[in-house]
């Protein structure tokens, strides 16, 4: 497959709000599916950053990223989201690595080992409690942990919206995510993940209720295209069904 997924340049560090950038990376394949990939640094208060779901380490994108400060926190966000963990954790050894319920047990059943330090919850812990705000969506199946970064205005998902443009993937593909529902510009949760969530309809819906009052100006997701702008409405489109 080429390697262009149509948001070049990757392994570059992309400005996108205050003490926010992202890097958006090449494909990685769940299930023989091709995914883009994209990871969230975030500088807190106190000069440390704090890296959501981190991509490959090509074009020296490590060195870029402490440049701005040094790493402290390393997020596995949810149960599948691991695979290039274990390098950031080479690289940073001091820094302290943070994962959903589950992952490290994922990651066991495909033979890599990776070092939690902290599992994430329901509340943010000290270190950025006052400026990242964050929530556990948990339909017995998907756990997830969401948060929201204050000063930006943005929240970061992983899995729990997928916007992926048609026209940037490859043909074979593209029938497979629109009956998923995950396809630009209507991207939603993906269709199995859903059904996961209704053994637990009211949970999904005080998540979603939660993530529309944090008012966000940005979504930034994980696959895909993402909300730089209208934040909350596009909440209400993709969760619509839930609300």
């Amino acid at each position: 497959m080429n390697r262009a997924t149509g948001y070049e340049p990757l392994y570059t560090l992309k400005d996108v709000g205050p003490d926010l950038w992202i890097a958006d990376g090449g494909w990685i394949r769940f299930y023989g599916m091709p995914f883009p990939t994209r990871m969230t640094v975030i500088r807190l208060r106190d000069g440390g950053l704090w890296v959501h779901s981190p991509i490959a380490d090509e074009n020296d994108l490590a060195s870029s990223v402490s440049s701005l400060g040094p790493v402290r926190h390393l997020i596995a966000p949810n149960w599948i989201h691991y695979a290039w963990l274990p390098r950031w954790q080479a690289r940073f050894s001091e820094a302290m690595t943070w994962g959903s319920p589950g992952v490290a047990k994922r990651a066991a059943s495909r033979g890599i080992h990776l070092r939690l330090d902290h599992e994430l919850g329901d509340a943010p812990p000290e270190p950025w409690s006052g400026e990242i705000a964050q929530r556990l969506a948990d339909s017995g199946y998907h756990r997830e942990v969401v948060f929201f970064h204050r000063a930006s205005k943005a929240l970061v998902l992983t899995d729990l919206i997928e916007n992926f443009e048609p026209g940037k993937m490859p043909w074979w593909v593209q029938p497979l995510l629109r009956i998923g529902q995950v396809c630009d510009p209507d991207g939603r949760m993906p269709r199995d993940m859903a059904a996961s969530f209704r053994r637990r309809p009211e949970h999904l819906r005080d998540l979603v209720e939660t993530m529309i009052a944090w008012q966000p100006r940005r979504v930034i997701l994980v696959h895909g295209s993402w909300y730089d702008h209208n934040g909350a409405a596009e909440l209400r489109r993709a969760f619509r069904s839930v609300l």
